[in-house]
């Protein structure tokens, strides 16, 4: 049977035989720590052993380029052309991960290493790096497009499918590459997964993302420490005076007191698609703090809606051995997480200019990673939003919540803002995965809901394309 029936029942078959679990075991053992030098073999390995024997045999045209920033980290480009005068999928995920994180997983567990658990509500659990965080995720896009081909014989439209290796460290020259190539990038829709769904047991649909700054601010004061008996008092210490810098730009209560790193307002539009947005924490994920963030602001509107400021790290002294002594310098790690209503390129400058007028002297502040992942945002209103819903909906008997955009980042403003494409990300994970930690897992059957999605969403495009 050619039906779009016959193709999720297929789908559904190959993940119950077993099937999607072998293939996602095999990526899982790859490796692919994009953020150590000494994993650059394992890169090239994901795409060229793993990625391009997949992509050929369902009749894609594979390259791999060159990243013109981060050489051990290239890119992998599947282009399957049926008619170049037919509408274009772009796919996108990342093969990289952070690091493995070994002997601080539990149950002695292997991050490379695929572990299957029993779990009570969930049937099972699937452990290992990558897992959620992208391997599982644009692995269930490749199958769904593969089934739809088997059971179709085609697809009905063109496909270009980029993965990268480097999306954990900032995404760097992913841009550069796609001005590059954009022409051959061009595209009329992205569909895509990453990050987790909002709520386990609901599909839903992100628009966009947040982007994220990471930055350091660091004061030295002098060269060692010197004893806290003798200099105590005395001496001014580093730790004390970059606490209250920083207190001077967010308050006890988490709300971001300086208002050049945040929105003049709230979008009536966006406040509006929030508003039917409820985050409810799950039994694996952490109790909500009410009392934290923008003052007057619903959970959906702190995370979806507005801008945060977070301390990821503070050092001072020697946090292991701590010694009696005024320690010389304090350092911590902040991040900014932005919607599209913010220029990143003036947070920085604005800081500096804050602990100046405040007199805060001697404060360094250096940003961190390669590359700042900007935000974006597609409007709620584009045909392609509507389209997904009722092909979700047909295909779970549920509608799909629609959320602007994610609270983490991703690369989409590329997509979105370079390339000129609506993008449409629908996560199959959630929010308890542990992604970046230890324990990183996938719930089977969300797994097996993404592939049934996936493969209704990849058969509907061949029917109908939704067009602007």
């Amino acid at each position: 049977m050619s039906t779009r029936e016959a193709a999720i029942e297929a789908v559904e078959r190959y993940f119950d035989s077993g099937g999607f679990r072998e293939e996602l075991a095999a990526r899982v053992a790859v490796q692919s720590s994009s953020r150590e030098d000494e994993h650059g073999k394992d890169l090239r390995a994901y795409l060229e052993e793993l990625m391009t024997p997949r992509f050929e045999a369902m009749g894609f045209e594979v390259a791999i380029h060159a990243n013109p920033k981060l050489p051990r980290a290239p890119f992998l480009v599947a282009r399957r052309v049926e008619d170049p005068h037919l509408p274009t999928l772009f796919c996108y995920g990342h093969g990289d991960t952070v690091p493995g994180e070994e002997g601080r997983w539990k149950d002695g567990r292997d991050p490379w290493t695929l572990d299957v658990a029993a779990d009570e509500r969930w049937g099972e659990r699937w452990y290992g790096r990558g897992t959620a965080d992208n391997k599982g995720q644009h692995a269930i896009n490749m199958e769904a497009l593969r089934h739809v081909l088997e059971t179709r014989g085609r697809l009905g439209y063109n496909v270009t499918f980029l993965i990268e290796m480097a999306e954990e460290m900032g995404s760097p020259g992913l841009r550069e590459f796609c001005f590059s190539q954009k022409e051959q990038l061009k595209a009329d829709l992205l569909i895509a997964s990453d990050g987790p769904r909002l709520r386990a047991e609901l599909p839903d649909m992100k628009l966009g993302t947040r982007g994220v700054m990471n930055f350091r601010l660091r004061l030295e004061y002098r060269e060692g420490g010197h004893h806290s008996g003798n200099w105590g008092g005395l001496l001014a210490n580093p730790a004390v005076v970059l606490m209250h810098a920083i207190t001077s730009i967010i308050d006890r209560d988490g709300h971001v007191k300086l208002q050049a790193i945040k929105p003049e307002r709230m979008p009536n539009s966006v406040r509006a698609a929030l508003g039917n947005i409820e985050v409810v924490p799950g039994p694996d994920d952490p109790e909500i703090n009410p009392w934290w963030g923008e003052h007057g602001f619903t959970a959906a509107e702190k995370v979806f809606g507005w801008n945060t400021f977070e301390v990821l790290s503070f050092i001072s002294g020697n946090p292991d051995k701590p010694q009696n002594a005024v320690p010389p310098f304090a350092e911590a790690v902040c991040q900014i997480r932005f919607v599209v209503d913010t220029d990143p390129d003036t947070f920085l400058p604005a800081i500096r200019k804050h602990l100046a007028d405040q007199g805060y002297e001697g404060i360094e502040i250096d940003g961190m990673r390669q590359e700042i992942m900007r935000a974006s945002r597609l409007d709620p209103d584009h045909p392609a939003v509507a389209w997904a819903q009722r092909s979700i909906e047909k295909t779970l008997g549920v509608k799909p919540g629609v959320i602007p955009n994610s609270g983490g980042s991703l690369p989409n403003d590329i997509f979105l803002d370079l390339l000129g494409m609506p993008t449409i990300w629908v996560p199959h994970s959630y929010p308890g995965c542990s992604q970046h930690a230890p324990d990183e897992h996938v719930l089977a059957p969300l797994m097996r809901d993404g592939l049934r999605m996936a493969t209704g969403l990849f058969w509907d495009l061949g029917e109908t394309f939704p067009k602007a």
